[in-house]
């Protein structure tokens, strides 16, 4: 027999709810803005969703299909998305972000980490871990059948961690390539850069964290007014395999388009085929390679760059 609900637990759940729709800013549309909520998360479901139909953009949302094709067709006159014809089936229309969908969604995404991250930031590690498994066991009690909340969280750099970056740069690069100690002074030097001139607006550093442990980081640096540079991309070797390289890049790319760069550079060796996979799969392409005498070895040294113009897109007002 199921359990009848007190008057105590309804209030308790909608306080709850109150409370952090408040929080995230979904009450006075800040969340999404300049689109309505279900606007953005039709945005979202499209950018992860692998070119999804209309119906299973519904069906993930739980919204009507009327109302799916309405806000698809104000997206679609907008210029945010675009309908491919599947090759197979004529009934089915696979869904994409188009150019301007793409650094539409790359804003609002930006600003719900940066929102998230700093609700984050004023916890301590081990008030993160407590909220992090509150948050798993809600889906769970709820009955969520996606996968399970990231098994690891991205924040940005608190005092102490650039220091980390340095001492694991240089121990991982000793202990899986054999590299000598002028990587350590390499390393150190960009971060002693990156801390003196830092500025927030153009520049980022993420920490990729797990139970409370760093297990990944990467720096965006300002090259030029331009210019970004990617750096010192790494994950700790009990971690890979979660997608945290792949997701550290992109955030990356998001901050440098949101940021207004043009194009974003990176300098690797031909021997990191894994982060070279990475960057190759995100749309970086090899622009310049040399060889040279570094770190102790004989390297083939590899320029990359992404050109962050290509996701330009018209100002569209708010769609009216």
């Amino acid at each position: 027999m199921q359990k009848t609900n007190t008057d105590s637990e309804v209030s308790a759940v909608r306080a709850f709810n109150r409370f952090y729709t408040r929080k995230i800013g979904v009450v006075d549309g800040a969340a999404s803005a300049p689109f309505s909520l279900a606007e953005g998360r039709v945005l979202y479901e499209i950018a992860h969703g692998g070119k999804p139909t209309a119906t299973e953009i519904g069906h993930e949302l739980g919204l009507d299909g009327g109302y799916i094709s309405r806000i698809l067709q104000k997206l679609e006159q907008g210029k945010l998305v675009a309908r491919q014809q599947s090759k197979t089936d004529e009934r089915l229309k696979f869904i994409s972000l188009a150019p301007g969908g793409r650094k539409a969604f790359a804003q609002l995404d930006e600003r719900s980490n940066r929102q998230a991250s700093t609700m984050l930031s004023d916890l301590s590690p081990e008030e993160r871990a407590q909220l992090l498994s509150a948050l798993d066991k809600i889906r769970r009690l709820l009955g969520d059948k996606v996968e399970p909340s990231s098994p690891y969280l991205l924040r940005q750099h608190q005092p102490g961690d650039l220091g980390w970056i340095v001492q694991r740069q240089a121990i991982l690069y000793v202990r899986e390539y054999g590299w000598d100690d002028t990587y350590e002074a390499l390393a150190a030097d960009i971060v002693a850069q990156f801390i003196k001139s830092y500025d927030p607006k153009r520049e980022r550093c993420w920490i990729a964290e797990k139970d409370s442990a760093r297990i990944g980081a990467v720096l965006v640096a300002k090259g030029s007014e331009e210019i970004a540079k990617l750096r010192l991309l790494h994950v700790e070797p009990q971690a890979r395999g979660l997608g945290i390289g792949k997701r550290l890049v992109q955030e990356c790319i998001n901050f440098a388009r949101f940021a207004g760069y043009q194009k974003m550079t990176l300098w690797t060796q031909s021997i990191l085929s894994a982060a070279r996979h990475i960057y190759e799969e995100a749309g970086f392409r090899r622009v310049k390679e040399e060889q040279h005498h570094s770190f102790g070895k004989d390297l083939t040294g590899e320029t990359w760059e992404i050109d962050l113009r290509s996701t330009s897109y018209e100002a569209l007002g708010d769609g009216r």
